[in-house]
């Protein structure tokens, strides 16, 4: 089988489970779960073969024309490189681990037959957008991922907050979607071609006639989907969805689709200095701004929610100084050990199932009661932390060292500017990042909350899946001098200057928050037991579901990140606000255009409407009085109306005599 039909067949067979998935729901339901599991599983494997046969060399091409589309033809074409190639192992391995774990972790859940069906298709419109060679076909994808992430996010719809976080997720990324299609329309015109090695070659032959603009208009799309400052704050609401969804949309999907579209595309970007310089104040406002958020959050998932913005921002930066290679190997590397995070914290919610059920201030006992969520977690957070030899070092690295070669001339595709500014938030967000996960692994596995029932050992699928993720945490990194082909040919080991300041940072801010948490500890009491929601025999799918109904749980008197913040926890807590700035600047004027179009439409159309109405209603009722059915009255009217007729006639007859 040659290496181009394996590579349709893999964003095929999650496409043809998730349609069989949902006709066969409800009829079969026996069958659900393994056309979750199979056909992504299928899939998984040929995107490893389709890597081995790539192996990092010339990439792969292969295109038909279905049908005249006009002057800027539309092409069914795959485009395989070293990126791709690797992006597509993570899809499927992180999507195969999914929905392993979701059949033990919602095995009870009503609705799983949908939810399984909609991951698959969420997984099938990822690869199409990795693997595909024409900008509208990966459109599509683009798109398909939107509205499954609507679907999926608002998976408890019942509850209030999955409702308004779905709307919210559909509603954000489509502000920065608008733009974006302008900017690829803007991009095929002046490329004469919507194939991705078209629109390459005419960026280096010089060809783009209006790179800032289409840049900008593009960055827009990228930072909705990605997450990126101004429109990140759709990604931490999302959290009401169920945890595998969590984890399959922050590593492997929707969120690494803008930054690989950039990746795939950085010749467009770094035409414009300009649009280097945005995307590189962009992403180290997200990198700082989402650590210390992260460092304000009592609720798991929202830490590991802004945890992602920042690394995205982290990716963001590599890209603009202009190391794709960096920023796609920092995206791998993160797709690992933060699926591993979201499915371990999955296990952490279930085994505490108090009612404040992801508040980390509400934990106790979970080391020894969900070992195997201990002890991947601890490998997933020192990776995030980028703690050496852990996978999220090498990569972390392989961002700073790009950006301090940019910033002292060494490479000149951005501006040196942009360089410095890339450098000096990764490293301060490197300290942050140590800091935030520090404090979650101290306050979910060594935390005095209200200890819950134990609701016993997780299920097969659950825990298995945390190992198979934990190896590429522990050991991905370590193959970085063996991927320079697959990464353009750049070297991506870490310089002494570049790892002495990020690691001795890293510990920094690590044992700052040790000894603050150790020295409120000291003071603080044990927090008494709460009421909680016992869930004896609940999945783990229904406990999270029952949390959203629940109120948020008051402050931690014992929490590290109230005294690192100091004044900035308030508005860091609340994402500093800017979901407020959002609803002042846009969601109240729109409302209020809204209500001054009902009132015009209801007082002022609708007048005229029922004006006419009553007009003809009116003739309606005088004609209707005219007819009396009294004989008498008609040969009255009759009689006048000839002597009306009569006196007309011999007027206008007189009129003519004398004229």
């Amino acid at each position: 089988m040659t290496t181009t039909t394996l590579a349709v067949l893999v964003p095929l067979l999650p496409f043809l489970g998730s349609a069989a998935g949902l006709l066969l729901g409800r009829t079969a339901p026996g069958f659900v779960r393994p056309l979750a599991v199979l056909p992504t599983l299928a899939a998984a494997v040929l995107a490893v073969l389709v890597a081995a046969r790539q192996g990092g060399g010339k990439a792969i091409d292969a295109s038909t024309q279905l049908t005249p589309t006009g002057s800027v033809p539309i092409d069914l074409s795959l485009h395989i490189d070293g990126f791709a190639a690797l992006t597509a192992v993570l899809v499927g391995v992180v999507a195969t681990c999914v929905q392993i774990y979701s059949t033990g972790y919602l095995r009870a859940d009503p609705r799983y037959p949908s939810y399984a069906a909609l991951v698959s298709l969420f997984t099938s419109a990822m690869l199409v957008v990795v693997y595909s060679g024409d900008l509208m076909v990966l459109l599509v994808g683009w798109e398909v991922m939107g509205i499954c992430s609507y679907f999926l996010v608002g998976h408890y719809w019942e509850t209030p907050e999955a409702r308004s976080a779905s709307l919210k997720a559909f509603l954000v990324t489509k502000l920065g979607d608008v733009p974006f299609l302008i900017g690829l329309f803007a991009l095929a015109t002046d490329a004469g071609t919507f194939r991705i090695t078209g629109v390459l070659g005419a960026v280096a032959h010089g060809g783009l006639d209006h790179p800032t603009l289409i840049a900008l208009l593009l960055l827009a799309g990228v930072a909705g989907k990605s997450a990126q400052f101004p429109l990140h704050t759709w990604l931490p609401d999302a959290m009401a969805g169920p945890t595998p969804v969590s984890a399959l949309i922050h590593a492997a999907t929707m969120v690494a689709a803008g930054i690989y579209f950039t990746a795939r595309l950085l010749p467009v970007f770094a035409a414009s200095a300009a649009a280097m310089t945005v995307l590189a104040v962009m992403a180290a406002i997200t990198m700082v701004g989402s650590a210390l958020a992260a460092l304000a959050q009592d609720d798991i998932k929202r830490v590991l929610a802004y945890s992602t913005i920042g690394q995205l921002g982290y990716m963001a930066g590599a890209l603009a100084v202009g190391d794709r290679g960096a920023a796609v190997f920092h995206l791998v590397s993160h797709g690992a050990f933060k699926a591993l995070l979201f499915l371990a914290a999955g296990a952490v919610i279930h085994a505490a199932g108090t009612n404040s059920l992801t508040a980390m201030s509400r934990m106790s006992g979970l080391a020894r009661r969900v070992p195997d969520a201990y002890w991947t977690m601890t490998v997933a957070l020192l990776a995030l932390a980028a703690i050496p030899p852990f996978a999220g070092f090498f990569s972390k690295e392989a961002v700073l060292v790009a950006a301090e070669h940019t910033a002292l001339g060494e490479r000149d595709v951005a501006p040196a500017g942009a360089g410095w500014t890339v450098l000096v938030a990764g490293l301060l967000t490197a300290l942050l990042t140590a800091a935030y996960a520090l404090r979650l692994w101290l306050r979910t596995f060594r935390g005095r909350g209200a200890e819950a029932p134990d609701h016993g050992r997780q299920p097969i699928a659950v825990t298995s899946v945390l190992w198979v993720l934990a190896i590429p945490s522990l050991g991905f990194g370590l193959s970085v001098t063996y991927l320079d082909d697959w990464f353009d040919g750049h070297p991506l080991t870490p310089t002494l200057t570049t790892a002495v300041l990020g690691t001795g940072l890293a510990v920094a801010g690590a044992a700052v928050t040790y000894a603050v948490w150790r020295t409120l500890a000291t003071r603080t009491p044990v927090t008494a037991p709460v009421p909680h929601v016992d869930h004896p025999d609940a999945e783990a799918g229904q406990v999270e579901a029952e949390a959203l109904h629940l109120p948020h749980p008051a402050e931690d008197p014992a929490d590290p990140g109230r005294v690192l913040l100091g004044p900035l926890h308030a508005p860091a807590r609340d994402g500093f606000h800017l979901d407020a700035v959002y609803r002042t600047a846009f969601v109240r004027p729109v409302l209020g255009a809204a209500s001054l179009v009902r009132f015009l439409d209801r007082e002022v159309v609708d007048t005229y409407v029922r004006a006419a109405g009553n007009s003809a209603k009116g003739l309606g009722w005088l004609v209707r009085r005219a007819q009396t059915g009294n004989v008498q009255t008609y040969l009255s009217a009759l009689l006048a109306g000839s002597v009306v007729l009569a006196i007309v006639a011999v007027a206008l007859a007189n009129a003519a005599a004398g004229a």
